[in-house]
């Protein structure tokens, strides 16, 4: 009897040993059960949906068309957040400059109507270019509790927005923060995968092809290492065939480090872009000669991922098609308006390889992706200039007049800056970093 309970409790003990195992496992698969249930029902309404309904920029345009077609209304943008409590704009419109706030500390209106979800009228400017009597008007775009983003809306006339023109904006904007916050958290969605992705790439041609070819560069080396003298014509070939490894290596090394790249959310566009200009210069040769104009104020986050991946195959392009010996990178960043130009001094588009073709195509999709025009032009003596602009009616009034790269008042005001040194990029040491 007393075998036969300690038998039964030891197969309790098992059976119960055995659950528990088996119930922390399900646990422990239980989020990635629900991500991908998640993700799948995503992928199905993605598909289901027309593609501008998932573009923030897009549906922030239709927002603002709207509310411009309310009597009175002579500038309007819609506002979404951003990192550092700070916002973007995602459209505007209006028929001159407008200097939006994108700070809510800095403007009560934009503060109460974010906080409060309610609207918000009164005579405060909603943007710093706003000059002489204004009356303003803020229009939260609430989604189930939410605050999505705000309508920011102005006058030249002070008493344009009493209790009916804020009923109109209520109206007109129903129903879009929803969408809106659909296309946002499916543009974060689609960041998060893209960045993933892109490490994920770094990381198998570091810890594969980049070590193997290293590995038969060290291999190459011992060869010619203990070649009887008399083998000239042997050895002859494997330098040719270790040029090639060390070619091989260093286009890997560009590429893991262009993979890594992102814009840092504290030094924005232009520092990043300069970054990658400087890096690749000096590894290349070339000199880069920058002219950076950059505000406080943000793009998107997915804007300036798109405006980098273009600008780091302008930069490419000039490297390894172009035989060029300088790079003038531009970058003016002024949202909603923006200018990424890059111009070399190389041989010009008849002489670009048809795989440097295939990143004009590549940037040009990217341009479209963001709705940006690109602009590919021979340089002159000879050169090639790539150009992105973003929202061209946006443009401030110019200063003065830019100087053109490679003209005398350019190269003057190239001398009088002060480069940074230039900051090797991170391969992540290990074996092949050679």
């Amino acid at each position: 009897a007393i075998a036969l309970a300690f038998g039964l409790a030891s197969a309790v003990g098992a059976w119960w040993l055995r659950r528990s195992r088996t119930s922390d496992m399900h646990h422990s698969q239980l989020p990635y059960a629900e991500a991908a249930a998640l993700l799948t029902q995503l992928r199905v309404v993605a598909r289901q949906l027309p593609g501008s309904t998932l573009d923030p920029g897009g549906i922030a345009t239709e927002i603002v068309d709207t509310a411009a077609r309310i009597p009175g209304v002579e500038r309007a943008a819609v506002l979404s957040a951003a990192s550092g409590r700070r916002l973007v704009v995602l459209a505007e419109h209006a028929d001159e400059r407008v200097d939006w706030e994108t700070s809510p500390q800095l403007n009560s209106l934009l503060a109460d109507a974010w906080a409060g979800q309610k609207p918000q009228a009164g005579q405060v400017p909603l943007s710093r270019s706003t000059q002489g009597p204004v009356a303003s008007l803020v229009i939260p775009l609430v989604a189930e509790g939410r605050t999505v983003g705000l309508v920011a809306i102005e006058s030249d006339d002070p008493a344009a927005f009493g209790p009916e023109a804020i009923t109109a904006a209520e109206d007109r904007t129903k129903g879009a923060a929803l969408r809106l916050e659909t296309a946002l958290l499916f543009e974060d969605v689609r960041s998060m995968a893209t960045t993933e992705e892109r490490q994920r790439l770094a990381r198998e041609i570091h810890d594969g092809i980049a070590q193997e070819l290293a590995m038969l560069g060290y291999g190459i080396d011992n060869a010619m290492a203990i070649l009887p003298p008399e083998a000239g014509e042997a050895k002859g070939e494997l330098e040719d065939l270790r040029s090639e490894v060390t070619r091989l290596v260093t286009e890997l090394r560009f590429s893991l480090f262009e993979l890594r790249s992102n814009v840092d959310r504290q030094g924005g566009l232009a520092s990043a872009i300069a970054d990658y200009a400087r890096t690749v210069g000096a590894s290349a040769g070339l000199r880069v000669h920058l002219s950076l104009d950059e505000g406080g104020a943000r793009l998107p986050a997915s804007t300036e991922a798109e405006l980098l991946r273009i600008a780091q195959e302008a930069i490419t392009n000039a490297r390894k098609h172009a035989r060029a010996e300088n790079l003038w990178v531009t970058c003016e960043v002024d949202p909603p308006y923006t200018r990424i130009e890059v111009t070399d001094d190389g041989q010009g588009l008849s002489g670009e390889a048809s795989e440097g073709r295939y990143g004009l195509a590549i940037m040009s999709e990217r341009a479209e992706r963001i709705r940006g025009s690109l602009e590919i032009r021979p340089h002159q003596p000879h050169g090639t200039t790539v150009a992105v602009v973003l929202n061209a009616g946006a443009r401030p009034t110019p200063r003065a007049e830019a100087p053109r790269p490679g003209s005398a008042a350019w190269a003057a005001a190239d001398r009088a800056r002060t480069e940074q040194p230039a900051r090797r990029p991170d391969h992540g040491g290990g074996r092949g970093s050679q």
